[in-house]
């Protein structure tokens, strides 16, 4: 499991852990108020507001050191409100359902307590989960990319004139300006016939030497493998069905 993926899962205990301190919260407020509506909605209202408030310090980044500010300014007023209001609403429910005055007074410190270390830690969490991502998209190698690719060693074509004899193909060999003509030729015989074209066949085309005719196809994944290098005594082949 990945550091951001632990601090997600953290994130979200976070989460469920602030909106429980903040439904107590409300609960109390409307307990408190006045049997309708109207009532309710506005004791409700404090806890809420600081709910979302945090929600948004942590899901909004902002980049500019003023508006931070700002947003941290308000967010402290709103929990300050939230935490008297919600304070005196609590200790007044405490006391009419049956709690000493002590406790009456204690009770509403461990919620208004609760909200506020979930609402810090939700905010520092959010900064951890940014710079890990951040982190991650510097480090992570871009999807698609290949390696490049090992350059092909050129050598020089064999004499013409020189008799040649089946040799070991070596694809490493190859001469690399010939191989764009070859891999046409090899494709329009494929297409005319249904058959991988004979070293024998593509020497005489390209008028090249059988031996590297033979490289040549080794090298373009051609090479059939099965046919006999055999060349006149001017070091062309023949005998090659055309």
């Amino acid at each position: 499991m990945t550091t951001a993926t632990q601090l997600h899962r953290i994130r979200w205990a976070v989460r469920a852990t602030l909106a429980l301190g903040v439904a107590a919260s409300v609960a109390a407020n409307i307990l408190h108020a006045n049997h309708n509506p109207i009532s309710q909605t506005i004791a409700a209202w404090p806890p809420l507001a600081l709910l979302l408030t945090v929600e948004l310090i942590s899901r909004i980044p902002v980049h500019r050191a003023g508006l931070s500010v700002v947003r941290i300014s308000a967010t402290a007023i709103i929990a300050g409100i939230a935490a008297w209001v919600s304070y005196w609403h609590m200790v007044g429910v405490c006391i009419r359902y049956g709690e000493t005055t002590v406790s009456a007074h204690l009770m509403p410190l461990s919620v208004d307590g609760l909200i506020a270390v979930a609402s810090i830690s939700l905010v520092e969490l959010a900064g951890r989960i940014r710079a890990t991502d951040r982190a991650d998209a510097h480090t992570t190698p871009t999807i698609g990319t290949e390696p490049p690719a090992a350059p092909t060693s050129i050598a020089p074509a064999a004499d013409p004139g020189t008799p040649i004899t089946d040799v070991e193909p070596r694809p490493d060999t190859v001469p690399a300006a010939l191989l764009p003509g070859a891999r046409i030729i090899a494709a329009s015989h494929r297409q005319a016939t249904g058959q991988p074209i004979t070293p024998l066949l593509l020497a005489e085309r390209m008028n090249l030497p059988a031996d590297t005719a033979d490289r040549i196809l080794t090298a373009l994944g051609e090479h059939t493998g099965g046919s006999a290098l055999t060349v006149a005594h001017n070091g062309h082949p023949h005998g090659a069905g055309r």
